[in-house]
């Protein structure tokens, strides 16, 4: 098994791989050029995401500073996801997101791990899961999500969580670590916050 069969397989692997080095500086070169640009270069940016990203659908924006591994390479958006300031996509492995999934600031989705074994850690050896999170997901400020990790459609992961289990579809969940506050329901239906009634 070569090197990138292992970045995608869970398997252990050297991160001081040459040639790995280089491929990943390359990526993360475009990454520095999406970061630099200026507010009104929208059109720059949006080309910018169609090359360093493995899919990007429509409508998708990223808020610079954009922080990410492979810049990208390894990271398939669907259709009208937003992500805030200071989005780090650890996608040392594959990270997929489905439409209209929105993302708090400082919000950080890593798929890469290291061994508990400290002679293993020392030398650099690293493994990588991927994570998936549906569509129409609101992931709030803060949130952390572990590799491996499954978050279902429509689901809201409340600030500051850390989310090291799968949390299924239409649900709120919250906390460290992160888990099923509750269901979504008609009172989602009729108030959008606190006592805040829907009027549209």
């Amino acid at each position: 098994m070569d090197i990138k069969e292992k970045m995608h397989s869970g398997g252990l692997y050297l991160t001081t791989d040459d040639a790995l080095i280089a491929e990943q500086a390359k990526c993360l070169e475009k990454l520095y050029d999406y970061n630099a640009t200026r507010p009104s270069e929208s059109r720059k940016r949006e080309l910018l995401l169609q090359e360093m990203f493995s899919e990007i659908g429509d409508g998708c924006y990223i808020e610079p500073p954009f922080h990410a591994n492979w810049a990208g390479r390894h990271v398939h958006f669907g259709n009208n996801i937003y992500a805030n300031f200071n989005l780090t996509l650890v996608d040392d492995t594959h990270i997929y997101v489905g439409d209209c999934t929105m993302f708090g600031p400082n919000v950080t989705v890593a798929t890469a791990g290291h061994p508990i074994l400290p002679e293993l850690r020392e030398k650099a050896y690293q493994y990588n899961f991927p994570v998936v999170i549906g569509k129409n997901c609101w992931i709030g400020a803060g949130a952390i999500i572990e590799p491996g990790i499954t978050i279902g459609d429509n689901t809201v992961i409340g600030a500051g969580s850390v989310v090291t289990r799968d949390i299924p579809a239409n649900v709120v969940a919250v906390g460290n670590p992160c888990r099923v506050l509750r269901e979504i329901s008609d009172h989602d239906r009729e108030y959008y916050f606190r006592d805040r009634k829907i009027d549209i």
